[in-house]
């Protein structure tokens, strides 16, 4: 079996990122959306939440299921039997950044190989990112999230 791990924090999880997950199941048997918590940075939205908001995005589909991790994404791939890692890339910015993750990620783990796939062109402008100052300052991001995004609490 052919288990894919696509981890991030999905603070939130976008479009792009959806469209990841799709074209990942026609690559691998099962796909692992693997929310980590990242030491560095504070969520936007619970991990909780999110989690919960991605599992009814996949509700119909058995062969992606969500979690989330605390640690290193290459012990955790070990731990689930994941052999693979997805990630997308919108630009070359990314790809030196992934690029460097990737390295990182085999030296702990030598089974483990980061597949990349190129963010389909009209979604390649969204990010996580300005999705939360547009949420944040009232503005609508239905276009960018497969689900509507709870009122900014903030």
């Amino acid at each position: 079996m052919r288990t894919a791990i696509f981890p991030g924090s999905f603070d939130p999880f976008t479009n792009g990122h959806l469209d990841v997950v799709r074209r990942g199941t026609v690559l691998f048997d099962e796909v692992i959306v693997a929310i980590g918590n990242n030491s560095s940075k504070s969520r936007y939205l619970p991990v909780e939440q999110m989690q919960e908001m991605i599992q009814e995005v996949f509700r119909d589909e058995p062969r992606v299921s969500v979690q989330s991790y605390k640690g290193l994404t290459a012990d955790y791939a070990r731990e689930v039997g994941a052999r693979f890692l997805l990630r997308g890339l919108r630009n070359t910015t990314d790809f030196e950044y992934e690029n460097t993750i990737a390295q990182a990620n085999r030296h702990v783990n030598p089974d483990l190989e980061t597949v990349f796939l190129i963010t389909s062109p009209v979604l390649a402008a969204i990010s996580s990112t300005i999705i939360r100052e547009i949420h944040r300052f009232g503005g609508n991001v239905d276009d960018f999230v497969p689900f509507q995004l709870p009122p900014f609490a903030g």
